[in-house]
């Protein structure tokens, strides 16, 4: 049967780095794709170094060519697609009028209509891999809309939406669909990122956490069927409060931590 197979946007760096690792060193094919070429290959020859097997390929996931010759090219190798991975994601922090309208729209393209469009075309080969999962990278951004991060947080809630949607449509498939929920996480993504939410909490976790969070979510999943993982204390806090609190206290602790 081969090992199991996963497929990584956003695999060159930070959290998609550390999952492709992560799951490389339990003994999967890794599908690890992204722009940056030069950190593909030094992530492949870490992979390769440690005894682990990879494949590499540049993947714009906003793209839908690059995404039917990626994942056509992986499943041709490896036969099976048991995890697909929506990692790649791009952030501007800043007030929604000071940032330019180009660069909302680019965060939609990558953060939502790339995780759509890959999602869709993967389907036949999740289909007909038993047992599939797709992981899509949200965001605690998305609980309550979150002030100088408003068109990030959006695609976020709309990811979550189409996640919870998928987990409903594709049970038929024997395809899981799920969301993981960090808050702010010590990658190159947040780097330089100086907003009222990160200055009162904090960037707590590592890309590492994130990758360990994916991995225990996919593991065989309990009786009772559980769409969303958030990771971290503070990601935890914040998603119980948003579901039993109500909706003006939620509102009043987001303008409080976000200095709005």
């Amino acid at each position: 049967m081969g090992r199991p197979t996963v497929f990584i946007t956003g695999a060159a760096a930070g959290i998609g780095r550390a999952t492709a690792l992560y799951f490389a060193g339990r003994d999967y094919l890794v599908g690890a794709y992204d722009i940056d070429e030069l950190g593909l290959s030094r992530l492949a020859a870490e992979i390769t170094g440690a005894g682990g097997q990879v494949r590499t390929g540049v993947l714009d996931v906003t793209n839908a060519t690059h995404w039917s010759e990626r994942l056509a090219e992986f499943h041709a190798e490896t036969g099976r697609l048991d995890i697909l991975v929506n990692n790649a994601g791009i952030l501007r922090a800043g007030r929604f009028e000071s940032i330019d309208l180009a660069a909302h729209q680019a965060i939609i393209d990558v953060n939502f209509t790339g995780v759509l469009t890959g999602t869709h075309l993967a389907f036949a080969y999740l289909r007909d891999t038993p047992g599939a999962q797709v992981v899509n990278l949200c965001s605690a951004s998305a609980i309550y809309g979150q002030a100088e991060l408003a068109s990030y947080g959006a695609t976020k809630s709309a990811v979550k939406s189409l996640t919870e949607a998928l987990d409903l449509e594709w049970r038929r498939h024997d395809i899981r669909v799920i969301a993981i929920w960090p808050l702010f996480v010590d990658t190159a993504m947040v780097s330089g990122v100086d907003t009222g939410s990160t200055r009162s909490l904090g960037v707590r976790l590592i890309a590492d956490d994130v990758a360990a969070g994916i991995w225990q979510a996919t593991r065989k999943p309990s009786r009772l069927p559980k769409v969303h993982y958030e990771i971290g204390a503070q990601a935890k806090l914040l998603a119980v409060a948003a579901k039993y609190a109500p909706n003006w206290a939620v509102r009043a602790v987001n303008k409080l931590v976000t200095g709005s």
